[in-house]
């Protein structure tokens, strides 16, 4: 497995796919080939079904600046891998470079036939059931064996995180207004932050911020504002919607905060490794299951709950999103990945607290299992169904 850090990204929404992954591309290609002056770029499958919903060409051809660059939306032709972009550069009219490159979710790229941008490896155990064994024979837990892996700086950037995902809530809270694009959606994180009620108790009361700040990142996301990958831009508001929801209890210590999003980081970076954690590869359950999953196992590690209890709360909180296809409404990341956020953010807290009273003896599905039926599924659903704009809401909504 590669570091936390390659799963932790801060970056502008609205997709990490879409956007993240394509700014990384369009920059490696302008430092292979600094003599172009001009560019063209094809973009196959989900890019190019739902490029312009997710910004991709306004972000490549931002990038590629001042080397004028067009954008060509090519949805007839099937590339091996469903984000797949083709770079050509040009000096004088003369082809001097070309490049094909694969979003493969996360802001990762990976470029055909060249392995020096693939970061790596740098985790020797790569599935839950070995690290949980690893920190049982050691007696320590899934934090210290991150502290164990990582370098001298992961404590700083884990704090750029943190600094990060706290500001992308602040921002959607103050932020009112409509969201960019067709859709005309409005704001709702402040609202529903805003909104007072008598009736409701403070843990009511704490659900409802709890939604309200899932609401702010999203929407910030949305926005093309800076947030964190966790594990992507689509599902950016499940984890910082609990780290607020932790803050507000105003019981855990900064470091022990800290330690549980490292948490989270490992069960992300489990699911990136096994599975997936791209819509266009495996649906909705690939990116909003695996943020869910993260989320229960931060909460749960903050509750202080054994490694068999973190991996019972990791997994009831994935595999009740198997299946969860992508099909967001004129290819923007608004409907139904908002909302989604925010339910996904309940249901983070809700495994949390269903793992800290069940007997993690009974369970019968490991953490393992049901991540290798998440990319099994993800394989099984229809095209369609995997960030086109093609199935699902997306088809019926027109």
């Amino acid at each position: 497995m590669h570091s936390i850090k390659e799963l932790f990204k801060i970056g502008n929404g609205p997709s990490s796919s879409h956007t993240i992954g394509p700014k990384r591309a369009v920059l490696e290609f302008k430092k292979r080939y600094p003599a172009i002056d001009y560019c063209r770029c094809v973009l196959y499958g989900s890019l190019a079904l739902t490029g312009k919903g997710h910004l991709t060409d306004y972000i490549i051809e931002n990038t590629m600046m001042p080397i004028p660059c067009t954008v060509e939306f090519d949805i007839m032709t099937t590339k091996s891998h469903p984000n797949t972009m083709e770079l050509f550069g040009y000096r004088n009219n003369e082809l001097i470079g070309s490049m094909e490159i694969y979003s493969i979710g996360g802001g990762a790229i990976k470029i055909k036939g060249d392995e020096d941008i693939v970061a790596s490896e740098i985790y020797p155990l790569t599935t839950f059931s070995e690290i949980r064994e690893y920190c049982k024979n050691k007696e320590i837990r899934l934090y210290d064996y991150v502290n164990e892996v990582e370098d001298d700086s992961f404590d700083d950037y884990m704090e750029s995180i943190y600094e990060t995902m706290l500001n992308a809530i602040q921002r959607g809270l103050n932020t009112t207004g409509v969201l960019p694009g067709s859709l005309e959606i409005k704001r709702k994180a402040s609202y529903l932050f805003n909104q007072k009620t008598e009736k409701l108790d403070n843990s009511d009361l704490m659900r409802k911020n709890l939604m309200a700040y899932a609401y702010a990142v999203a929407e910030e996301n949305a926005s093309g504002g800076e947030i964190v990958t966790a594990p992507t831009c689509g599902a950016a508001g499940v984890l910082p919607a609990c780290l607020g929801y932790a803050l507000d209890k105003c019981i855990y210590p900064h470091e022990e905060i800290i330690n549980a999003l490292k948490t989270a980081g490992l069960i992300g970076n489990i699911v990136k490794k096994n599975g997936s954690i791209s819509g266009a590869e495996a649906g909705c359950q690939a990116e909003v299951g695996t943020a869910c999953s993260m989320a229960a196992a931060f909460l749960a590690e903050l509750k202080g709950l054994s490694i068999d209890r973190i991996e019972v709360a990791a997994e009831i909180a994935l595999e009740h999103h198997l299946g969860l296809t992508c099909d967001p409404i004129d290819g923007y990341v608004q409907i139904p990945c908002i909302e989604r956020n925010a339910v996904a953010a309940l249901r983070a807290l809700d495994a949390a607290t269903l793992a800290s009273y069940l007997n993690n003896r009974d369970s019968k599905i490991s953490f393992d299992l049901v991540v290798e039926t998440m990319l099994a599924t993800g394989k099984d659903l229809g095209y369609e169904y995997r960030e086109t704009s093609e199935g699902g809401l997306a088809k019926k909504y027109r």
